[in-house]
């Protein structure tokens, strides 16, 4: 495991983001583990969220242009990644963001910020529960003459959808874009074994869960 991913999932622990337990998902499954990144809502707490999608992108040796954030949740994080990109990677990175709803006055549109024509564009979101967020925002990319690079998130929870495929998966095989995160479910376990000795019952559940439900 890479410095910053520990050091991502003890601040999500911290700020009560990440959390262990049982927490029954949209899809009914009962998961040992529950992740809220709405609840990155202080100055403090987007510098230290930044750093991680800064860290994570570096990580990935993508060559890109522009960041992009599907709104809601995607507009702050895009905006905390650029200007952490800046403040310990010296690339000054353009970002843009859609709104939900075509603006018809003013300059109008749908799409905010730098201009995307010509550009290779890393999305940068939260979680893909099932790949629709990214295929609305897709076409939108494309119009404005952008080329996605691949797509940023906090989690890859690595479990199956409704196939055998996990969401992630699918966008990637489906679409041919590449995804990458902070941190996987993989790295969740692999930081309970070697940090967390006060949590071998969670350790079993989630093992448990990946061998249930895991890609």
């Amino acid at each position: 495991m890479l410095k910053y991913q520990k050091e991502f999932i003890e601040f999500a622990l911290q700020q009560d983001v990440l959390r262990f337990g049982q927490f029954t998902l949209k899809s009914g499954r009962v998961s040992p583990y529950f992740f809220n990144a709405g609840l990155f809502h202080s100055g403090a707490a987007l510098v230290q969220l930044g750093q991680s999608y800064a860290a994570a992108l570096e990580a990935t040796g993508w060559d890109y242009d522009l960041l992009f954030g599907p709104a809601y949740k995607g507009i702050t994080l895009a905006s905390a990644t650029a200007c952490m990109l800046a403040e310990h990677h010296q690339k000054t990175t353009p970002f843009a963001f859609n709104r939900k709803e075509v603006k018809d006055h003013g300059e109008g549109g749908q799409l905010v910020g730098a201009s995307m024509a010509g550009q290779k564009v890393v999305i940068v979101d939260d979680v893909i529960t099932a790949g629709t967020a990214i295929r609305e925002v897709l076409p939108m990319i494309e119009q404005a003459g952008g080329q996605v690079a691949g797509i940023l998130l906090a989690l890859d929870r690595q479990e199956r959808g409704q196939g055998e495929r996990s969401a992630i998966q699918e966008v990637e095989q489906d679409l041919g874009i590449p995804v990458t995160s902070i941190i996987a479910m993989q790295d969740l376990i692999a930081y309970i074994e070697t940090e967390r000795a006060d949590l071998k019952q969670v350790l079993s559940d989630m093992q448990a869960y990946r061998h249930e439900y895991g890609v």
